[in-house]
């Protein structure tokens, strides 16, 4: 069932416990807007707040989960860094928490936040063509999403220095590999594969799997506290001059 929050860029819909949230922006690979961190932050927020809602799940469209921020938005958010704390304020947080499960379903690529957000999902399907990339640092950039401190956690110091400082891409299999992705599928079952695993977990009781996944968790203030770090420093970096001239090379490149 459509959900009234739906827009035409970030699609959302009810179903036997299940909202899925899929960012549907084909012709910029699901480029994300502030817009669409807007409409999915609304829509984390009022999961939430939902008992019917037990599980999310993010979604893409072929070959596209998300290319990562418009870096048009970005463009001009390093004209004007104070507009980058609306979306961020509201997106990144509502994701660390978010008391519902949430599940992604991951199809070609997905760079920058639309691969650190997965650091916040409970379990991630991928499909064999997917690729996950943050190429911060060659924007002059850094990390977001608490990514700097679940990253490490998550795949260890090693390969997340590879992934978030580094910036080489890592495969659906290498990210398996590294506890980043729970199962790696043939690209046209990758929707149907997470929505399994969404009723699977829909149809568990509702209070035990609130409170086990909590203690699995944790409180979420370390999460947003790094949030917030990574927030002040990342508008610091988009002022910088190694930022506005990697951007600019960026934007002579596509020209």
């Amino acid at each position: 069932m459509a959900n009234p929050l739906s827009t035409d860029h970030i699609l959302i819909t009810d179903e036997a416990g299940i909202r899925t949230i899929r960012m549907n922006r084909p012709d910029k690979k699901n480029a994300l807007t502030q817009a669409m961190y807007d409409t999915m932050a609304a829509a984390l927020d009022d999961a939430g707040r939902n008992d019917a809602v037990r599980v999310v799940v993010f979604a893409g469209v072929p070959g596209a989960f998300s290319a990562g921020n418009d870096l048009q938005d970005f463009l001009t958010m390093a004209l004007s860094p104070e507009n980058l704390a609306r979306p961020v304020r509201d997106f990144l947080p509502a994701l660390a928490i978010c008391p519902k499960p949430m599940v992604a379903a991951v199809s070609g690529v997905a760079v920058g936040i639309g691969t650190t957000m997965l650091f916040h999902c409970d379990h991630v399907v991928a499909s064999s063509d997917a690729t996950f990339s943050t190429p911060f640092a060659s924007l002059g950039l850094l990390p977001e999403a608490a990514s700097s401190l679940l990253g490490p956690r998550v795949m260890g110091h090693a390969r997340a220095f590879e992934l978030l400082v580094m910036g080489r891409p890592c495969s659906a299999a290498q990210a398996k590999e590294a506890g980043l992705v729970n199962a790696v599928v043939a690209p046209g079952d990758v929707d149907a594969v997470a929505m399994k695993a969404a009723r699977d977990i829909a149809a568990l009781p509702t209070g035990a799997v609130t409170i086990a996944r909590k203690l699995l968790r944790g409180e979420p203030d370390e999460v947003l506290a790094r949030i917030d770090k990574e927030n002040v420093l990342f508008a610091e970096r988009l002022r910088s001059s190694e930022a506005r001239q990697a951007f600019e090379a960026f934007f002579s490149r596509k020209k």
